[in-house]
C-alpha cells in the first residue's frame, strides 16, 4: 500500500460516520496531512451543513500549514453553489497545493468541473487512487446519478425450509423468523438507508412500524404501495413517527411493470436508496424487474413445514455470517 491508498483508506473510514444522515449527498471523508502528519480531518455534515473538506479544513489549528498540506478526499470536491458554496473554492482560498481524489464525481453539477479549477488554480491533482472502493464507499449516490434511480436493498427473513410466512395467522403481528439480533441490525440498516418500502399486505398482515426503535438513528422515509387505497389510516404506517409515501393506483398503472416506475418516482423524489421489505409479492417484482443491487436474506432456525415460499432471486454471493442462531447471506446483483 502506497502512501496516498493510505490517506484514502482513512478518508473512507471517518466518512462512514456520515451514514444515513447526510443523505441525498454522499458521505465523503476528508483527511489533510502536512509532513506526513494528519493535521485535520472531516465528514460531510447532516445535509445542509458543512461538507467533509469544509470541516477538514475547520478542524486544523494552524491554517499556515495547509500551503505546504496535502488534501485526501474520497469524492471530488464540487464546483457549484448548493446549500453551501463551492469546497473547490475553499480550497483554493486556502492555497492547498496538493489533492489526491479517489474517484470524480458524476453528478452532471460537478463531473470534472472540481478538478479543473483546482488544475486552473495550479493545484497538483491526483485522481484514481483506491478508485474501486471509493466507488463503492459512494454506491447509493453513483446509482442514483448514474442509474436514475435509487439504490435498492431487498431484505427477507426465512426458515430453513425456505418459507417468509406461515400460512396462517391469528393476530395482526409479524411471526417472527429471526432472532432479537438480527432484527436490532435491521434497524441499524433502517438508519442506514433514506427510505424504507413495504406492499399493502405486509400492512395488513403485520402492522409495522418500519422505524428504528431498536437503534439509534433516523427514521427512514415510509414506502406503502396501496394501490386502490385501501388501507384504514389506524395502521402504525400512518402515525406521526415518520414520514409516510403511499404509492397507489393515482401515480403509476399497476397493470405495467411495476418496480421501474416506482424507481422513476422515487428518483423524481430525490430518494437514493431505499430497502424492501416485503412481502413477498413486492419483493419478487422488484427481483423479477432486475432492479435490486443487494439482497440481504436471514435464515432463521425455526420450521414451518408449509406456508408462504420466500422469494426466489439469482445473484452473486459476497458474505455469509452467523448471527447468534441466524445465517445471514448477502447478495450483490452482477
Amino acid at each position: 500500500m502506497n502512501i496516498h491508498e493510505k490517506y484514502i483508506k482513512r478518508c473512507i473510514e471517518i466518512a462512514k460516520n456520515g451514514l444515513g444522515s447526510t443523505r441525498p449527498n454522499p458521505m465523503v471523508g476528508c483527511v489533510i496531512v502536512h509532513n506526513s502528519i494528519i493535521i485535520g480531518e472531516g465528514f460531510t455534515s447532516t445535509y445542509g451543513g458543512n461538507h467533509a473538506e469544509v470541516n477538514a479544513i475547520n478542524s486544523v489549528v494552524d491554517k499556515n500549514l495547509l500551503k505546504d498540506a496535502t488534501q485526501y478526499v474520497t469524492l471530488e470536491p464540487c464546483s457549484h453553489f448548493g446549500k453551501t458554496p463551492p469546497c473547490s473554492d475553499l480550497i483554493i482560498k486556502y492555497n492547498i497545493p496538493n489533492v489526491v481524489i479517489g474517484c470524480i464525481d458524476d453528478n452532471i453539477k460537478v463531473a470534472g468541473k472540481g478538478v479543473e479549477k483546482l488544475k486552473n488554480a495550479g493545484c497538483q491533482v491526483t485522481v484514481g487512487v483506491l478508485e474501486d472502493e471509493c466507488k463503492k464507499h459512494h454506491k447509493r449516490f453513483f446509482t442514483f446519478h448514474n442509474k436514475k434511480r435509487p439504490y435498492i436493498i431487498l431484505k427477507w427473513a426465512e426458515t430453513k425450509d425456505g418459507f417468509i410466512a406461515p400460512e396462517t395467522k391469528k393476530e395482526q403481528k409479524p411471526v417472527w423468523i429471526s432472532n432479537e439480533y438480527s432484527r436490532q441490525l435491521t434497524h441499524k440498516w433502517r438508519a442506514e438507508e433514506q427510505a424504507i418500502l413495504v406492499g399493502t399486505n405486509t400492512v395488513l398482515q403485520d402492522n409495522p412500524s418500519l422505524t428504528v426503535r431498536d437503534w439509534t438513528g433516523q427514521n427512514p422515509i415510509r414506502i406503502v404501495l396501496d394501490k386502490n387505497l385501501k388501507l384504514p389510516k389506524n395502521q402504525a404506517v400512518f402515525n406521526d413517527e415518520a414520514q409516510t409515501m403511499v404509492i397507489s393506483k393515482n401515480n403509476i398503472d399497476f397493470s405495467k411493470d411495476v418496480a421501474i416506475q416506482i424507481c422513476d418516482l422515487l428518483f423524481q423524489k430525490d430518494i437514493n436508496s431505499v430497502i424492501i421489505e416485503g412481502g413477498k409479492h413486492t419483493l419478487q417484482t422488484f427481483i423479477d424487474e432486475n432492479l435490486w443491487d443487494e439482497a440481504r436474506i436471514f435464515t432463521g432456525d425455526v420450521q414451518f413445514n408449509k406456508g408462504l415460499k420466500a422469494p426466489h432471486l439469482h445473484g452473486k454471493l459476497i458474505s455469509e455470517e452467523n448471527i447468534k442462531d441466524d445465517i445471514l447471506k448477502t447478495y450483490r446483483n452482477d
